[in-house]
């Protein structure tokens, strides 16, 4: 059995998570649409950004507490909302959330959870974020908006990226759903993981909490895949922003963006804060990666909008160049779902040690003390992505 001590970089984490999980839910996690072209590219283009190493700089004092939308966080980093949480380890979403409460970082709650938003707040406690995919049944996403207020959910993240699916060969290949379906091929990959299946045994959250029981005709496993397929709105507009708005009534973010023009957009619809995503390279394949996008966007709105980016994050160092690049916030969401699967909440409070540990140093290491005074002079020119 690995140790949690030896554990000290995320790859360290995904090794572990990968033996765990089953393989269709690690191929979910880990992977994007078509080639995979821009799910690698979310990763591969940090790595060519370089730092400025200082020297001779106090470098007592230092802090990497920073807020976002007007909230306290221990760094700039906030967990993402990822699907099926609950079938990477039993009670997934309400583990993660109590880690990231004890920690200090926002945690977000997926439409497509396991557990319910009722049962996070009951068990992690109230001021999580719930993210919210619109669906064709308008009357449910006005109950579901009410169940996030009623549930204490301090922000709305709404993801507009995903009104339609983009192409997933390893999901297909798979035959992806919640619970597993007793096929051959699945009680094999099974049978290699016990540690997965006596959690499974242990709790009756094994479907869609959010959904099953809520939406109308929807009330076991085999009505929900018909649901689902027919219930993403391809005719999400900028219209039904505002009315989203103005139902919630409380902070918003707007996951998804990936160009100026729609950052602007996104300005004018009154939200508080736009995350710069691909959906982590699962949506567009070819679109370019979240960090290349995020210059020029922080650049045309960053003085109108809190600009955060989200994927190809694991590592501190990945958060210290986004905040060079304009992101005055992050999200993590394979590296959170590492810990996750590999330890439960311990792997989650592990993989945010490591990366605000890493935050730290490599601060330190480029002269600075204070996160907030971060800025694209970290960086070495010609090695970083421009507006």
């Amino acid at each position: 059995m690995s140790d949690l001590s030896t554990m000290t970089c995320i790859e360290d984490l995904r090794r572990v998570y990968k033996r765990r999980v089953p393989r269709m839910f690690y191929d979910y996690c880990d992977s994007g649409s078509w080639t995979e072209g821009t799910y690698r590219a979310n990763v591969d283009d940090f790595q060519s950004i370089l730092l400025r190493q200082r020297v001779a700089v106090n470098m007592t004092g230092r802090s990497t507490r920073s807020t976002m939308i007007g909230q306290d966080v221990a760094m700039p980093v906030a967990i993402a909302p990822t699907g099926l949480t609950g079938m990477q380890h039993a009670d997934g979403e309400i583990l993660a959330a109590r880690a990231a409460k004890a920690f200090g970082v926002p945690f977000t709650l997926s439409t497509m959870s396991i557990c319910s938003i009722e049962d996070v707040a009951e068990h992690a406690g109230p001021g999580f974020w719930f993210q919210l995919y619109v669906m064709r049944d308008r009357d449910y996403i006005e109950r579901l908006i009410d169940r996030a207020k009623a549930a204490g959910c301090s922000a709305l993240q709404l993801t507009l990226d995903l009104q339609i699916l983009g192409q997933r060969h390893k999901d297909i290949k798979n035959g992806l759903s919640s619970p597993p379906k007793p096929t051959l091929a699945n009680m094999i990959n099974l049978a290699t993981k016990p540690r997965w299946c006596l959690g499974m045994l242990g709790t009756k959250r094994r479907s869609f909490g959010n959904i099953v029981g809520h939406a109308k005709g929807v009330g076991d496993m085999s009505s929900l895949a018909s649901w689902t397929a027919e219930q993403f709105d391809p005719e999400l507009n900028w219209g039904d922003v505002e009315w989203i708005k103005k139902r919630w009534g409380g902070k918003l973010i707007l996951k998804g963006i990936m160009d100026v023009e729609d950052a602007r957009l996104a300005v004018g619809s009154g939200a508080d804060a736009l995350i710069v995503s691909n959906h982590g390279g699962r949506q567009l394949d070819g679109a370019p990666s979240s960090i290349a996008a995020l210059p020029a966007i922080a650049q045309a709105v960053g003085k109108d909008i809190e600009v955060w980016m989200d994927g190809g994050i694991r590592s501190g160092q990945d958060v210290l160049k986004a905040r060079a690049l304009g992101a005055r916030g992050t999200m993590i969401g394979r590296a959170f779902l590492y810990g996750l699967g590999a330890y439960g909440e311990l792997g989650v409070t592990r993989a945010l040690e490591i990366i605000r540990r890493e935050l730290d140093l490599t601060m330190a290491f480029c002269g600075r003390t204070d996160i907030d005074a971060v800025h694209e002079d970290i960086l070495l020119p010609g090695t970083f992505p421009t507006a």
